[in-house]
């Protein structure tokens, strides 16, 4: 397409302008931060990539403004998922501009269902490059963390948002959850989110927004992160079944790794078989959960996938529920004994 003929939003209220109009407060509750700066949203959309003739799905626009951006960037189509009803009007507005290319949705991000909002078309064998399909989003910090473990999830199943292939994301996060999703093995950062992604997806921190540029001012300053999904995924077991060793694995951060490792075994059994599990993975016990590196998660979730399928109760053991368990027996035993003095 000639440059001459690229889509252009005609003049409209200022994004300040449109939280003046429609009276808009960001909530406190929902963790809520509007971007007002059109120049950082304008580089939010241009270091997502490549939007020409793109189907966009934004979570979370708000009262707009990464919206005009991803609608200045020569897209197909552009469909907005929001939550807050407060916020509709404005982005009738948009809609209103931008013929034939905003589709709004009052829904929640969490439960929407995208694998039908977009042609057929536009769908990639997972081998191929990436389908013209971007998620951008300037997330609540309320939901950013449980709804990249979702879509995480989704990558692994390839469905969800990468039911049409390898679908690109381009996320803002508080700078430290930024950090801890491309923190390398042994720096302080290292995590839980920084195994789960660095397994299923090259990431990348694009750059750092400061907190001043928000409206209410966060805290914190602003990371923005680039997901681009692996042909092959670094750990090549079920989902859950990764999400389970590495969460047991950070469990005591700061203490040796095969403490953490151990609550994946009943207690009857956790010295052997944290050894076994050590042992075969050829893991030195004394690592902190830090300096393990994804190859060493796959090396842990391979063996802990034998020792699973050769104890088929063993992958449904919850050390939590054991704890609960005794802690209820112990009650019990008391009240039984009190009751016997009673008797006495």
């Amino acid at each position: 397409m000639a440059a001459s003929a690229r889509f252009r939003l005609p003049p409209l209220p200022t994004i300040r302008e449109i939280i003046k109009l429609f009276r808009l407060q960001a909530a406190k509750q929902l963790s809520q931060n509007f971007l007002l700066d059109l120049r950082l949203t304008d580089k939010i959309v241009r270091k997502a990539g490549d939007l020409t003739g793109a189907h966009v799905y934004e979570v979370g626009p708000g009262p707009g403004g990464i919206t005009r951006s991803i609608l200045n960037a020569n897209i197909a189509e552009l469909l907005v998922v929001e939550k807050d009803t407060r916020f509709i009007p404005g982005l009738q507005m948009l809609c209103d501009a931008a013929p034939g290319k905003l589709r709004i949705v009052h829904g929640d991000v969490l439960t929407f269902k995208i694998e039908k909002a977009f042609p057929e078309s536009v769908k990639r064998l997972w081998e191929d490059d990436p389908p013209k399909v971007h998620i951008i989003g300037n997330l609540p910090f309320s939901v950013s963390t449980p709804l990249i473990i979702k879509w995480l999830e989704n990558i692994a199943l390839k469905n969800g948002p990468f039911a049409y292939g390898r679908s690109q994301m381009t996320l803002t996060f508080q700078k430290e959850v930024a950090e801890r999703l491309v923190a390398t093995t042994g720096s302080k950062q290292r995590s839980r989110l920084s195994i789960m992604a660095q397994y299923l997806c090259t990431v990348k921190h694009l750059f750092t927004i400061p907190g001043q540029a928000f409206v209410p001012k966060p805290e914190v300053d602003v990371g923005v992160v680039h997901f681009t999904p692996l042909i092959q995924p670094k750990i090549q077991q079920p989902f859950k079944m990764v999400e389970k060793v590495v969460k047991n694995a950070f469990q005591f951060r700061r203490k040796y790794c095969y403490r953490g490792l151990g609550m994946l075994f009943p207690e009857a059994q956790r010295l052997e078989s944290t050894g076994r599990l050590l042992q075969l993975a050829d893991i030195d016990p004394t690592l902190r959960p830090t300096q393990l590196s994804v190859l060493h998660f796959k090396s842990l979730c391979d063996i802990y996938r034998m020792m699973c399928d050769e104890d088929p109760q063993l992958f449904a053991y919850n050390f939590r529920e054991e704890l609960r368990q005794k802690k209820r027996k112990t009650v019990e035993k008391e009240e039984e004994e009190e009751e016997e003095s009673y008797r006495c």
